[in-house]
């Protein structure tokens, strides 16, 4: 894997083929290695970019690791991209992959060409219920205890990509430093700052959205609805999926992501 620096430290990554770049953004809790479904038959005409999230896959943790939070990741995206020298590059992002890919096309919209939300984070409205959810998942021995089922939960449809995501999952989170990264996070879902419905209104560059029917996570009724009503003119469409559509049914899901590539303005 290759390293670029970030304000917290080196972050790992995965590149294959070329062309136009595409940046793949994982979901909490997991890896790059979530998207090796569909990387192959994109690295055929695109540079492929797979980042590993702080304290996640092969990218070490900040210090402290509790320190992670939704709006760090937006900002260590934004140092990735500057210290590859990405310009109008293409990313893909799942949960909060995608809350951060959203935030970057909003703020920085001259380096995003196009933008593929896949079960986003981001566009939970916040309420009490919500914040205390986060909360919750948000403590150490919760995610000890229950984060195996709950991956789980959200992963719908059972095949040899998933089987290899949920084994990867119960083996990084025996990690001491992944597992307070993966609580952090989570008790940062619980703040205002991570959310980006206001942000997302201001997206202009064609837009993808891409939700699971089944997903009890980012729920393609509540989740999937604001981010329709959010990104005008953005393409939407659902899998019968949980969480991770891409990994879930792979050809549905390319069969969907490769046209709106190829149709993206030069």
């Amino acid at each position: 894997m290759k390293q670029v620096q970030t304000r917290v430290g080196p972050l790992a990554y995965a590149e294959q083929g070329s062309g136009l770049p595409l940046v793949l953004l994982h979901s909490a809790g997991h890896d790059h290695h979530d998207f090796d479904a569909i990387l192959p038959s994109l690295a055929e005409r695109h540079r492929v970019i797979a980042l590993d999230w702080p304290g996640f896959g092969e990218s070490p943790a900040p210090q402290p690791p509790a320190s992670l939070s939704a709006s760090l990741v937006g900002e260590v995206l934004e140092d990735a991209v500057a210290a590859l020298g990405l310009e109008r590059a293409v990313f893909l992002g799942n949960s909060v992959g995608g809350m951060a890919a959203a935030r970057l096309a909003a703020r920085q919209p001259q380096r995003v060409r196009g933008l593929v939300l896949v079960s986003s984070g981001g566009f939970t409205p916040m309420n009490a219920v919500t914040r205390a959810f986060c909360r919750v998942q948000g403590r150490e021995w919760v995610r000890r205890h229950t984060g195996r089922w709950f991956a789980r939960a959200y992963l719908r449809r059972r095949n040899s990509h998933t089987a290899a995501i949920l084994q990867r999952f119960d083996a990084t989170h025996a990690r001491p430093a992944t597992l307070a990264a993966h609580a952090a996070l989570w008790r940062s879902f619980a703040e205002d700052a991570s959310s980006v419905i206001e942000q997302a209104r201001g997206i202009r560059c064609p837009t993808l959205l891409a939700w699971g029917r089944h997903d009890p996570v980012s729920r393609r009724g509540v989740e999937g609805r604001c981010a329709r009503e959010a990104i005008a003119g953005a393409r939407y469409v659902e899998f019968d999926t949980g969480h991770m559509p891409f990994a879930e049914d792979p050809p549905a899901f390319l069969r969907e992501l490769l046209p709106f590539l190829e149709g993206l303005p030069a």
